[in-house]
């Protein structure tokens, strides 16, 4: 039988300290020392529960939709307008943090609504 093996998730940046404190501000996670050389950075969830997130600086910049991305879930367990207050505020509050808001998916009676952002870098997250 295979066990389960911890994951980490790598982000290729210009400013990895930048990208890295972002995500520390959205998802509560802490950077448990300071950067590291090469100006890499690293953030973990402090509750244990959430994969380490990893940031490494590389030169070429980003030209293409990311073919991974995370989802941040913000409204779980909620729907309709309830559900899109909710996504809308935690939106305004990344804005503020230096993402941007790309599109707003309303509801449409089969998949309920979410909104698709972008990081500092320009990186595509959806909040969910």
């Amino acid at each position: 039988m295979t066990s389960v093996r911890q994951v980490q998730v790598t982000f290729d940046c210009a400013e990895p300290e930048r990208v890295g404190r972002f995500w520390c501000a959205v998802l509560g996670y802490v950077a448990p020392r300071p950067p590291g050389r090469n100006g890499a950075f690293a953030c973990v969830d402090p509750t244990g529960v959430g994969p380490r997130l990893y940031f490494q600086r590389v030169p070429e910049g980003k030209v293409v939709k990311n073919r991974v991305h995370l989802d941040v879930r913000a409204g779980t367990g909620l729907v309709g307008a309830q559900r899109l207050a909710v996504l809308e505020a935690e939106c305004a509050r990344l804005v503020e943090l230096g993402a941007s808001c790309v599109r707003v998916l309303v509801a449409d009676g089969y998949n309920e609504s979410c909104i698709v952002m972008r990081d500092v870098e320009g990186n595509e997250f959806c909040l969910d």
